[in-house]
């Protein structure tokens, strides 16, 4: 499939982005029409109605042979770290750019091309409300200032940057004095 859509020309993909964008824009009203309405986010117990939740993240993908751009990982292996946005809201896939396995986490352009890719998947009408979730690849400048550049006077964008805390963090962080915190407001 890689080799096939590699292949094909701007004119070609942005014709199958248009039909995934009709084909979406119709589930979604019909989504909307189920008793129970489009899937809203429930997030530290608040309902997030009117919320478009995109999830930006990339994995590694291991390779037993030497496929068409697949490269030594930062894990270790050799495969791809492709990288991808997902609807939490469903669970769909809006868009994935394969990359070989040594492209960095934090790669500003790979964040923002993905991400303009899945914004364009989302049917205008629902588009006003957006929350951009990245694990701690997405905590660059670069992007941070991108995604606070999406906002209008139309579409409130906001995001979380973060990562999954261990043992290990908490412990280092239960070593700070109490002196070391203070309260933050924005």
């Amino acid at each position: 499939m890689h080799r096939l859509l590699a292949e094909l020309d701007d004119t070609t993909l942005a014709k199958i982005a248009k039909v995934r964008r009709r084909v979406r824009r119709q589930v979604w009203t019909l989504l909307h029409l189920r008793p129970g309405g489009f899937p809203w986010l429930t997030v530290a117990g608040r309902r997030l109605t009117g919320w478009i939740v995109i999830d930006l993240d990339a994995t590694v993908i291991t390779s037993a042979s030497r496929k068409q751009g697949a490269a030594a990982t930062f894990k270790g292996t050799f495969g791809f770290h492709p990288l991808g946005s997902w609807l939490a809201n469903t669970g769909e896939s809006l868009a994935m750019e394969l990359r070989p396995g040594n492209t960095g986490a934090n790669t500003v352009d790979d964040h923002v091309r993905v991400l303009a890719a899945a914004l364009d998947q989302i049917p205008h009408s629902s588009q006003s409300k957006i929350l951009v979730r990245v694990d701690g690849a997405g905590a660059t400048h670069g992007l941070l200032q991108h995604l606070e550049a999406l906002a209008t006077k139309r579409r409130t964008v906001r995001y979380t940057v973060g990562w999954k805390i261990t043992s290990e963090d908490e412990a280092a962080i239960a070593r700070l004095p109490e002196s070391a915190w203070e309260t933050s407001l924005t």
